[in-house]
């Protein structure tokens, strides 16, 4: 895992365990509570999917953050969902936006997807796909970075906002180094049988909770 702030860090590292069934629940908005996942290896991606299940009671005219990755001086990789409700991928500076059904109290199973060569990009929820559209052809995700869940860390793990804090639940993340086929995605809402996945894998994740963060 790439270098953080020592004072950030949390005492326990939590490895490599099943949380099939669970979640991490964010109970309420703060500027301190926060997860880091562990990488094996520096993230250095020409294409991903990122697929989560996300259960939130948030109003849709307030932005909160799904997932972060950043790098010492960048946002390399950030979901959103934004004010109008509209959901957003970002990948540093340029960034798309989806409008399908917002967050709800019962959950949301959400993937997103992005290949360098073409630059399609797709939002799927509850295993339908959105629009497809382009962002950055020919770009690189650049590795010696943290993923953050909770929070939106304006600089290397810290100057959080916590008026884009998430709460609710998170749960059932995977992420794979590149684009899953249709009918791979529709097994992973399913939560049928579907391929490991290489870079986070609900079912073997290493973690690290900051905070009013609980794991249940």
């Amino acid at each position: 895992m790439a270098a953080v702030l020592p004072a950030m860090i949390p005492e326990a590292i939590i490895s490599a365990l099943d949380l099939f069934g669970k979640a991490f629940i964010f109970p309420e908005e703060t500027d301190t509570s926060y997860v880091v996942l562990s990488l094996d290896h520096p993230l250095n991606l020409e294409a991903f999917t990122l697929c989560m299940k996300v259960a939130s009671e948030l109003s849709s005219n307030r932005e909160v953050i799904l997932f972060a990755y950043r790098t010492k001086d960048y946002d390399e990789l950030n979901v959103w969902q934004e004010f109008n409700g509209t959901f957003s991928l970002y990948l540093s500076s340029p960034g798309v936006h989806f409008t399908v059904p917002g967050l709800n109290t019962f959950g949301s199973h959400i993937c997103v997807t992005w290949d360098s060569k073409s630059g399609h990009t797709a939002l799927w929820v509850n295993g339908k796909r959105s629009v497809r559209k382009f962002l950055r052809p020919g770009h690189r995700i650049s590795p010696q970075g943290t993923i953050i869940l909770g929070q939106d860390p304006d600089s290397f793990l810290g100057s959080f906002e916590k008026v884009q804090s998430f709460v609710g639940e998170i749960s059932n993340l995977y992420m794979w180094d590149h684009v899953l086929s249709p009918c791979i995605i529709q097994r992973v809402f399913l939560d049928h049988s579907f391929p490991k996945a290489n870079i986070f894998d609900w079912q073997s994740l290493s973690y690290e909770c900051t905070g009013n963060v609980i794991v249940e």
